[in-house]
């Protein structure tokens, strides 16, 4: 009992050295009350063409299918927010894709904990993930008590709202586990209320197939006119339910340099936004979540906006 006590406040205060806002853990079982709702959304076709979604249904559901004889769950959260914005007459990206590649910045530091936790523990055998992998991360940051799921299904904290990065270590060691916290929405339906696309089906319930971020970024064919001149200017992602939500008052920037946008997307005009060359793409998005969409599906996005 000591030692578990001492391990998870070693884990703790390293989370926060490194820079991470929240770390809570969890007991690494099957997400019982998560199979029949993914179970449901899969089956209502809210996933649309993101069809990666209906693979390793039980590995999503259950920890030890990804780390033999896992044990706890470790939730992390980085903060994105940023203290600029950009030009308000450009088209929009999510403020998410601002700076370099959360993958690439959070992936790194997670090998580092992992390797922090193997030196001062001992043999204790784990895997990290963000973002990239069979892993249902809001239910394990909700278990952990770092937040709640929200109505517009991201994960909320009361001291910081929910323009954060969510990732995971999985480990084979016992630690002290964190209760659940509670949910906090209320009355509260800003973010059904906003949603242009009327993705958020019902509170708690958002249908991907008619998510902005969902047409910006994961369909690779031509966007469906039905919901011509209701992206809002969003040619990358969305971040409309999270903008209205009264907990983001409590959004503070973050301290990541790596995070910080070039100055080239801040000030770019909404004419050099349609006149963008892959050349000038390749340039600003170089080493940014934007080149998910790439070159064609970023030109794809901006006709779309431009023709409704």
């Amino acid at each position: 009992m000591k030692n578990k006590k001492h391990y998870t406040e070693l884990i703790k205060n390293e989370a926060k050295r490194l820079g991470f806002i929240s770390c809570g853990v969890s007991r690494a079982e099957f997400l019982e009350d998560e199979a029949p709702r993914l179970e449901k959304w899969l089956k209502n076709n809210m996933h649309g063409e993101m069809k990666y979604m209906e693979n390793y249904f039980e590995k999503r559901l259950d920890p030890s299918k990804l780390v033999d004889d896992a044990k706890s769950v470790i939730s992390l959260s980085y903060n994105y927010y940023p203290k600029d914005l950009q030009n308000k007459e450009a088209p929009k990206v999510s403020k998410y894709a601002y700076g370099i590649d959360y993958h690439y910045v959070i992936k790194e530091k997670l090998i580092f904990f992992l390797s922090f936790i193997k030196d001062k523990i001992g043999d204790v055998n784990g895997r990290a993930f963000v973002d990239s992998a069979p892993i249902l991360e809001k239910a394990w940051a909700s278990k952990s008590g770092i937040g709640w799921v929200g109505k517009n299904s991201n994960l909320i904290t009361k001291q910081v709202g929910s323009f954060y990065f969510l990732a995971e270590l999985i480990i084979d060691l016992e630690l002290d586990y964190d209760g659940i916290e509670s949910d906090h929405c209320g009355e509260c339906t800003a973010c059904i209320d906003s949603c242009p696309t009327q993705a958020i089906v019902e509170p708690y319930v958002v249908d991907g197939s008619k998510c902005i971020s969902y047409f910006t970024i994961e369909l690779k064919e031509n966007i469906p006119n039905e919901f011509k001149a209701k992206f809002e200017d969003w040619v990358f992602g969305c971040d409309i339910c999270q903008d209205v939500c009264p907990w983001n008052k409590f959004s503070k920037p973050h301290k990541e340099p790596l995070f910080q946008s070039t100055p080239e997307l801040m000030k770019m005009s909404r004419e050099e936004w349609n006149e963008i060359t892959e050349e000038t793409f390749n340039k600003i998005f170089k080493n940014s979540a934007v080149k998910r969409t790439g070159y064609k599906g970023l030109t794809r996005n901006l006709n779309f906006i431009k023709s409704a």
